[in-house]
Formats: structure tokens, C-alpha cells, sequence
């Protein structure tokens, strides 16, 4: 073997290809996935290796034209993790191997939460602090960022729940999940639910105003309207200390000036508080405007009352006192 490599040295190695996996590097357990590996139009086979061993986990030959070729895994599962690298010959000459490529499993263990601190909502320069909080024994910890139409490509492993991404800058705007595991650093927990960060004061700040005004009874029907002096297609209401994501409004029909309607039909007392909105652009979905004035809504105790039941049960009583009356008027005429 060493002698066979020695001569190809001699040759002159081709290129290392390049590796990567279909639909992810992150896979679920029993969802298929495919190694690709991508050298050169004259290689003439492709040889799929795992972890650093000199010997070949696969081989195939290619077809006329095709300068990449695809390992398929049917079914994932904790044996298929791990670091894997390729190669290619050509003419008799083999090339460098590819980068490494690891290949994680998750699934496995329960879906841990994902929370920012101080918020998700954050300006440029701000610290941010994502926390992954898991079942107890997890010891190791991963994040991810959905990047473009393919989620979660990156994994960023570590053995502290905390992930501090701060100061913030613009690159920090998107989609996060995170990852819990125990011990296996290749096997991992099933995804958190999606955690948007999102980064404000990038346009001129939206007025924020409430029909028929701040204070309505428990019950009512109240509109909150965030108007945009600039144009604008996506809007954006958030109730100060509410760990719900803000609502979102995306408009069809933008002009220079634009408004969204965000209607609460029953008020409660949950939604008592104070709040504010924001204006976007869905080509940025990450990037919003400053934040509007502030706006407090009260709700008071005072129901509307509905007297149907009331009058219905005054008009019996009255009706059973006229007849009465009646019965003793019949009685005294007849004595």
C-alpha cells in the first residue's frame, strides 16, 4: 500500500474533492441521507471512508460524464455518525482525501427549550445569551442557525447550555434550534421549537395607536394600528415582557404609507400591558425598525351586561302579580 502511494505521489495526486450531505449533515433517526462526494469529469471511481481509516467503507465506479457521486443511507442511526472523508481516482492516480464531514444523529433523546436573554428582541452591539435548558444529565450542548432553503447546516457543539453571541450584529438575525446530549458527542436530542432573533433599529420608527382608545372593559373589542411612515409589508406587535414571539401582519398591497390592523376580539386580562410595534421588509425577515412609542392598554372590571335574562325573568314575576291580583279581583266581585 505504501509503495502503491508512493508511485502515485510520484504521478501527481489529483485534486481532493469536495463532501457534503443531502438533505443535512444533522440527520433524524430512520431518515435517509446521502454522502456526496464531487472530484473531477475524468475520475473514473470514488472510494467513501469513515473516521480516519486507511480502509475504504465503500467504492463505487462512476458513470460516463458524472463527476460526483452520491452514498446513500437509508435509514439512519447511531452507527452511520461520525467524521467522513472521500476520494476519487483518476487514471490510475488516487487523490487527496476531502475534507471531513460529520454526520450527527438526533432524535434520540427528548427536545430540550431554547430561550434569549436579555431578549429575542435586540439592537446592534447588544449582548445576547441563547440558553438550551434540557432534561437533567445532559452534559453537552449544540446549537444551529437555519442558513438559507436548507435548515440547520452548521452545529456548534459545546458543554455549557449558554451560547453567548453578543455584541450583536446583523449576521446574528435568524432562525435558531438547539440540541441536548449525553456523553455521544454524534448523538443528539430531538430540536428545540424555533427561536427567530431579531435585530432592530434598522428603519425609521412606526406610530402605534389603539380603537376606541386605551382603556376597554373586560370583553371588548379593541384594534391596535402600527402605521408606517416609510413603506413597509411586514408589521410587527409585541406586548413588553411576553416571551411569546410577536404577532406578525404581512401585507399584500404596500403603498408609501402603510398600516396594519391587529385585532383583539375578547380582551382579557392577559392582555393588559404595554406595547409596541414594528415595521419590515420579508426580503429581511430578521431586520426590523426601531421600536414605536410605547402604548399602555387597560382593561377594566366592568362587563358588558346582557339584561335579556334579567328582563325576561322581570316580565314573569310581573305577569305572575297581575294574575294574581286578577284572581283576588274575580273573588271579591263575585262575593
Amino acid at each position: 500500500m505504501t509503495w502503491t502511494l508512493s508511485v502515485l505521489l510520484c504521478l501527481g495526486v489529483p485534486p481532493k474533492p469536495s463532501i457534503w450531505a443531502d438533505p443535512g449533515p444533522i440527520v433524524s433517526k430512520g431518515s435517509p441521507v446521502t454522502i456526496w462526494c464531487q472530484g473531477s469529469l475524468q475520475a473514473d471511481g470514488y472510494i467513501l471512508y469513515k473516521e480516519k481509516s486507511s480502509e475504504p467503507l465503500n467504492t463505487t465506479i462512476t458513470q460516463a460524464s458524472s463527476n460526483k457521486i452520491g452514498f446513500l443511507i437509508q435509514s439512519m442511526s447511531s452507527q452511520h455518525t461520525g467524521l467522513y472523508q472521500c476520494a476519487y481516482s483518476s487514471g490510475g492516480r488516487l487523490s487527496e482525501r476531502s475534507e471531513p464531514l460529520l454526520l450527527v444523529l438526533t432524535g434520540m433523546y427528548r427536545e430540550p427549550s431554547l430561550s434569549a436573554q436579555p431578549s429575542f428582541l435586540v439592537l446592534p452591539g447588544d449582548s445576547l445569551t441563547l440558553q438550551c435548558g434540557s432534561e437533567p444529565g445532559s452534559d453537552r450542548f449544540a446549537l444551529t442557525k437555519d442558513e438559507g432553503p436548507t435548515p440547520h447546516q452548521h452545529l456548534h457543539g459545546q458543554h455549557s447550555p449558554d451560547f453567548h453571541l453578543g455584541p450583536v450584529n446583523l449576521t446574528h438575525g435568524g432562525r435558531y434550534r438547539c440540541y441536548s446530549g449525553h456523553n455521544l458527542s454524534y448523538v443528539w436530542s430531538a430540536p428545540s421549537a424555533p427561536l427567530d432573533i431579531l435585530i432592530t433599529g434598522m428603519y425609521r420608527k412606526p406610530s402605534l395607536s389603539v380603537q376606541p382608545g386605551p382603556s376597554v372593559a373586560w370583553g371588548a373589542k379593541v384594534t391596535l394600528q402600527c402605521r408606517s411612515e416609510v413603506r413597509a409589508d411586514t408589521f410587527h406587535l409585541h406586548r413588553e415582557g411576553s416571551l411569546d414571539p410577536p404577532q406578525r401582519l404581512h401585507l399584500q398591497n404596500t403603498a408609501a404609507h402603510s398600516q396594519a390592523n391587529f385585532t383583539i376580539s375578547h380582551v382579557s386580562w392577559g392582555h393588559q400591558g404595554i406595547y409596541r410595534c414594528y415595521s419590515s421588509h420579508s426580503s429581511s425577515p430578521f431586520q426590523l425598525s426601531q421600536p414605536s412609542d410605547p402604548l399602555e392598554l387597560l382593561v377594566s372590571a366592568h362587563q358588558p351586561q346582557d339584561y335579556t335574562v334579567g328582563n325576561l325573568i322581570r316580565l314573569g314575576v310581573s305577569g305572575f302579580i297581575l294574575m294574581v291580583l286578577g284572581v283576588l279581583l274575580c273573588e271579591a266581585w263575585h262575593s
